[in-house]
């Protein structure tokens, strides 16, 4: 018993202190977003956007199209001829890549990762955030880098979508945190803004909602039985108070002729 304490204790601390780091190294801040799984016309528009632009590298091995179609309220006709582009899948397959993990390994140096739990790895502020923080980088081999995941080995394949973001430098007397001294001004410079140089097909209000949607898309991935869990638990307190309620009536039946 006390080595099951000691290794759970272990564990429990070694828990603590990797939070510990992931905070300590995370140096960007990150926007709050709170998923909505009652939103069908915002898990809809994520999907969408998730097979149009991500699907291609990121596979959902864990998610059907079948399972997304019916908690999200789509024809499984419509899913198929729209949002299923492999001739090889069909409705009830899950949601894979036709690219080799080969060539993904010539092509980006390691093969790009499955996204099912993602949200749930690194929470659905950090991917709101990411999402919208690449920004034009030429030393970097696909011409972009980002804030929240520095030295990224992806392109950024929403830049249509968002347009050309690059980094605004600004000089300010105060050193505020990640500031350089400019030696010849005597002047603090900061290269942490990010601006839109080149317009996309989107506003900024419009891309900021799509990022939204997709990342509401992809914490649904992550739990698909969350929201049947959610209503399914106000019928399941309801059953245990009246099942509470009869086993006390029930007990006092018993106990009556005793007392």
């Amino acid at each position: 018993m006390r080595k099951y304490l000691a290794t759970c204790l272990l564990a429990v601390m070694g828990l603590f202190a990797s939070a510990l780091a992931m905070a300590a190294g995370s140096e960007v801040r990150l926007d709050t977003m709170k998923p909505d799984l009652r939103d069908q016309p915002s898990l809809q528009r994520g999907m969408q956007l998730y097979t149009n632009y991500c699907l291609g590298c990121h596979s959902l091995q864990y998610q059907r199209y079948s399972r997304a179609a019916e908690d999200l309220g789509m024809p499984e006709d419509l899913v198929e001829k729209f949002l299923i582009f492999s001739p090889e899948l069909k409705i009830n397959d899950t949601m894979r890549i036709g690219m080799s993990a080969e060539d993904a390994t010539d092509w980006f140096g390691a093969p790009p990762p499955d996204l099912s739990l993602e949200a749930r790895l690194r929470g659905t502020d950090w991917i709101y955030t990411y999402l919208r923080s690449f920004y034009r980088d030429e030393s970097r081999p696909w011409g972009v880098n980002n804030s929240v995941f520095p030295q990224v080995g992806m392109p950024h394949v929403l830049e249509p979508l968002q347009g050309v973001q690059e980094k605004v430098c600004t000089q300010s007397d105060i050193a505020l945190q990640g500031a350089e001294l400019d030696l010849e001004t005597g002047r603090y410079q900061s290269c942490e803004v990010l601006e839109i140089t080149q317009s996309g097909s989107m506003t900024t209000q419009e891309f900021d909602q799509a990022m939204w949607d997709l990342t509401n898309f992809l914490s649904y991935v992550g739990e698909p039985s969350r929201l049947k869990a959610e209503n399914m638990a106000p019928k399941v307190l309801i059953f245990i108070l009246i099942f509470t309620l009869l086993a006390y009536l029930l007990k006092k039946e018993y106990w009556r002729d005793i007392h």
